[in-house]
């Protein structure tokens, strides 16, 4: 079965700026629609009947600016985990930062560079592509964990770590939000800690297109071949608390717990801090960034 084209939504009061970026998404596996206001763009997510992949908003318009509609967007249950990119000419901190906050985790300034538009349009699309393989994946686990009170597994490659994520996310009230962070965490301490690809290193290998390689040549290397990383999990009173943990170096985890003005322009490295801000209720690091722990509240 052929895969269903990406909806993306672009909402730019500049007719000019709409043409260019319909010419560089040209793509069939693309499915535009484009607004030149707030209120209309807010209309068109209002319809049911479309699943929206990706907005590409605009931070400078008239009447409901791109500020005001994320603010709508990101209190709307249904279109709440939806990727936004903010387009901006205003890219001092403080405007970056207030996107950030408001719920913006992937930008471009204007006037658009052809290259970057695609990769930070790729990240976020490839983000919004394993959101939805994931939650699709739940419908078919069954519910094995239900009376478990604790339990730690193993896990070597990014395969191993999603299906783990999907299995343990049943443990939790809201499965569909659950696997999102637990997927990112345990991705996180293959791909950074046990194979040690770091920020840097990923966004060339992304650019250049031999990420999944670097991936699949570390795993068959010394040291990294025999590194394990593991994920437990113990019941608590009022909470699930889940411990993911690798063999990798460590990192300075705290820069990472939130999007940065400085880094909101990358195509990657905000794994983490959706984590925190999508499924767990509090997200820290010990041992120097080898362990994540995070937890869950329950009923």
């Amino acid at each position: 079965m052929s895969q269903e084209p990406f909806n993306i939504l672009v909402v730019d009061d500049e007719p000019l700026n709409l043409e260019i970026i319909s010419e560089h998404l040209s793509d069939p596996r693309y499915r535009l629609r484009c607004v030149q206001d707030g209120i209309q763009a807010w209309d068109v997510l209002q319809d049911p009947g479309i699943d929206h992949d990706l907005i590409v908003l605009d931070r400078m318009m008239p009447g409901l600016d791109g500020i005001e509609l994320l603010t709508r967007i990101r209190a709307d249950r249904r279109l709440a985990d939806v990727p936004v990119i903010m387009q901006t000419a205003a890219a001092r901190p403080a405007d970056v930062l207030e996107g950030i906050h408001r719920g913006a985790y992937y930008y471009l300034t204007k006037p658009y560079e052809h290259d970057m538009l695609i990769a930070v349009v790729s990240a976020a699309i490839e983000f919004r592509a394993r959101q939805k393989g994931l939650r699709r994946r739940l419908s078919d686990v069954h519910d094995v964990f239900a009376h478990m009170r604790q339990a730690s597994f193993g896990f070597v490659s990014l395969a191993e770590a999603r299906q783990l994520a999907f299995f343990l996310a049943k443990l939790c009230p809201a499965p569909e939000v659950a696997v999102i962070g637990l997927a990112e965490l345990m991705v996180n301490a293959v791909e950074h800690g046990n194979l040690e690809i770091g920020f840097a290193d990923k966004g060339r290998l992304s650019m250049e297109g031999r990420w999944a390689a670097e991936i699949q040549r570390r795993l068959s290397l010394v040291p990294y071949r025999d590194r394990i990383a593991s994920v437990s999990f113990e019941r608590e009173p009022d909470r699930i608390r889940f411990r993911v943990r690798d063999q990798g170096p460590g990192f300075d985890w705290r820069t990472y717990l939130e999007i940065s003005p400085d880094r909101a322009f990358d195509m990657h490295g905000r794994g983490i801090a959706m984590a925190r801000a999508l499924t767990f209720k509090d997200l820290a690091y010990t041992d120097d960034g080898r362990e994540a722990i995070g937890s869950i509240e329950t009923p």
